[in-house]
């Protein structure tokens, strides 16, 4: 098979389901990969929405020793993967004072924000360099505004998405001359399942003026600002950080 094939981590749900919503609309084939169940409603759900041009993959990123096996998967389900977004995160276990951080936290922290997506960035774009076509190649990283603003009561995961948007730069620095253009995508406060515990505190400070948009931020918005990277309409901006946050990193006095 040929064509448009986007692999999407967790993209069962929140802003991975946002951004395969917007990809299968536009006539990309996509593969979900998340440990969720096969069976799981998440899972059963996304694929629902999505239809038959969306197929899901179980696989833990923790497990870096079933990456060729995923995207082996993939390729004799789908056919090559053009895009690949690596979305899959999660948040601080516990949220508190950074000083009294626990070892076991930030180590699975970054076992999945950072480890586990970087060798499946890696051998994606191994496999990518591999062979030449006319459909764009990209990967899209999604980061988050914390890549950049301080948090110190989940310390971990600021310091995870530092690391994947400089993972985003050398990854876009080593495949430019393959023509694969690469992107760090950094999401504001968007209203989703992992900030439901933080819902009120958010909407009182976006009221306040937090963002300058004055609303949450949605899944869609971030699928409207992964669609055209993937589709190859900014790829000689390779390496371009985009912050779909509705003005949140805006400095200001």
């Amino acid at each position: 098979m040929s064509g448009k094939v986007a692999l999407i981590t967790g993209g069962q749900q929140g802003i991975g389901l946002g951004i395969a919503s917007a990809l299968v609309e536009a006539g990309f084939r996509v593969a979900i990969a998340a440990e969720a169940a096969f069976d799981a409603p998440a899972v059963t759900g996304a694929l629902e929405k999505l239809g038959g041009n969306a197929c899901y993959f179980r696989h833990d990123m923790r497990d870096i020793g079933r990456v060729g096996a995923l995207l082996d998967d993939v390729e004799a389900t789908m056919g090559r993967v053009t895009t690949l977004v690596s979305n899959a995160g999660v948040g601080a276990p516990v949220r508190g004072d950074m000083l009294y951080l626990k070892p076991e936290n930030f180590d699975f922290v970054m076992s999945v924000n950072l480890r586990g997506a970087f060798f499946l960035a890696q051998e994606t774009a191994r496999r990518m360099a591999a062979w030449e076509a006319e459909t764009p190649r990209s990967i899209i990283f999604i980061t988050s505004v914390s890549a950049d603003m301080v948090s110190v009561e989940r310390a971990e995961y600021c310091i995870s998405k530092a690391g994947a948007a400089m993972m985003a730069q050398l990854f876009a620095a080593r495949l430019a001359a393959h023509g694969i253009s690469v992107f760090d995508v950094r999401p504001g406060i968007i209203e989703t399942g992992m900030t439901a515990g933080v819902k009120d505190k958010y909407t009182a400070r976006i009221k306040d003026g937090l963002v300058p948009a004055a609303r949450w931020g949605t899944p869609e918005d971030i699928g409207a600002a992964v669609l055209p990277l993937a589709e190859g309409r900014f790829a000689f901006a390779t390496g371009t950080v985009i912050s779909a946050d509705g003005g949140l990193s805006i400095a200001r006095l």
